[in-house]
């Protein structure tokens, strides 16, 4: 029986997927770049960001990787307050707590915009711990998560990780914890199964890992 759910954010509990993507092709815009589908983007998207920008054809010759940070997360964070949970995040959080199971958020973002969110879609009462990192360009999340893990001395076999990216499979590898991957957030399903881990397509599936 596992006792801690450990979530990532972006992309498993926050469906906001179109609004990084319309982020990204106003970047490119500006760039006078040709615009990426979701289907491109999520071929591409992956951390680091600066790499990932990279690949999708961003320059930094004129502009620094830490002001288009910052212009994206000052763009980014008001719209995603306009965009919606994935079907059964509350559902599912609910049922993890009622179980006396705890839900752990660990996310990139940076801490008090991942607070703000969280508040706004009231569902800040769901969580044990909320770790976020302490800068714009989702950086950290690696040194977060093994920190928590050994602050609160968690057995690594009652954890399970859910995240829709490699790198949160990267990150629970890391932490040394079982991870379950979500096909519905900013990476292929295609690239998630390559890792040879499980793959899920709702978010409510996580359930019977935890059962």
């Amino acid at each position: 029986m596992k006792k801690y759910v450990i979530w990532d954010f972006n992309g498993t509990i926050l469906d906001d997927l179109e609004l990084c993507l319309d982020l990204l092709n106003q970047m490119l815009a500006q760039q006078y770049k040709q615009p990426i589908t979701v289907e491109n983007y999520k071929d591409i998207f992956g951390f680091p960001i600066k790499d990932y920008y990279q690949e999708a054809g961003i320059s930094f010759e004129n502009i620094s990787f830490d002001a288009l940070s910052n212009w994206f997360i000052e763009l980014y964070q008001p719209l995603s307050l306009k965009e919606s949970l994935h079907k059964d995040v509350i559902e599912t959080l609910s049922y993890i707590k009622s179980h006396d199971m705890k839900n752990v958020l660990l996310s990139a973002s940076q801490t008090d915009n991942l607070k703000e969110q969280i508040k706004h879609f009231k569902i800040e009462k769901y969580f044990d711990y909320v770790i976020g990192t302490d800068n714009v360009k989702a950086v950290g999340k690696v040194e977060r998560g093994i920190s928590f893990m050994n602050d609160n001395q968690i057995n690594k076999d009652e954890v399970i990780y859910i995240g829709d990216t490699i790198h949160d499979y990267e990150v629970a590898k890391a932490m040394g914890v079982e991870v379950v991957l979500f096909d519905g957030g900013h990476q292929s399903n295609k690239r998630l199964n390559a890792l040879n881990v499980d793959v899920i397509q709702r978010i409510s599936d996580i359930i019977k890992y935890i059962s």
